[in-house]
């Protein structure tokens, strides 16, 4: 299948498990990235949807940390340390000194970085959860198709909060 309307790659209608996942979740990359495109500083550090303090721009970030933990921390296990502030902080914490160009940069190359863990491996393959998460999972390994079906929906969820932001900073809907 090609592409939809607005350039988002659907994923395929008939493929094998593996094509289906990483299709979907570049769908939901690309919806991600739609979302936050043509906004300036002050619109994408705007917590449009009170009484949530959540930003576009603090999406961006989150995601970026999302991405790390999952393929640098959990599947590779590398020792990666936070990109945006202190383990918790989830990378909404915004700084004057970065922007939309800067966390996208981020973003992109922790997607690049995943995309490379992830070439040669197995959806059966595993990686290891720290403590705290094996704690609250029951298990202190998750497998690579877990971490793709995690993914899709973390993207979806904040998808759902993109939406609303982007719908109430400057009306665009449909993406």
């Amino acid at each position: 299948m090609g592409p939809t309307l607005d350039g988002r790659p659907l994923p395929p209608p008939h493929a094998d498990e593996r094509a289906m996942l990483e299709g979907w979740l570049e769908f939901h990359r690309t919806t991600l990235v739609q979302k936050v495109s043509g906004l300036d500083d002050r619109q994408v550090r705007l917590a449009a949807v009170p009484p949530s303090t959540m930003t576009l721009l603090g999406l961006v970030q989150h995601l970026a940390e999302v991405e790390r933990n999952w393929y640098q921390r959990v599947l590779a296990g590398r020792d990666a340390s936070p990109l945006y502030g202190a383990d918790g902080e989830g990378g909404y914490a915004l700084t004057p000194d970065r922007g939309m160009p800067e966390a996208l940069a981020d973003w992109r190359a922790e997607v690049e970085q995943g995309r490379e863990l992830t070439v040669a491996a197995a959806l059966e393959d595993t990686g290891r959860l720290s403590e705290r998460a094996a704690a609250v999972f029951g298990s202190e390994t998750v497998s690579l198709r877990w971490i793709l079906v995690h993914l899709i929906e973390e993207y979806a969820r904040h998808n759902g909060h993109a939406d609303l932001l982007r719908e109430s900073i400057d009306g665009l809907t449909g993406v």
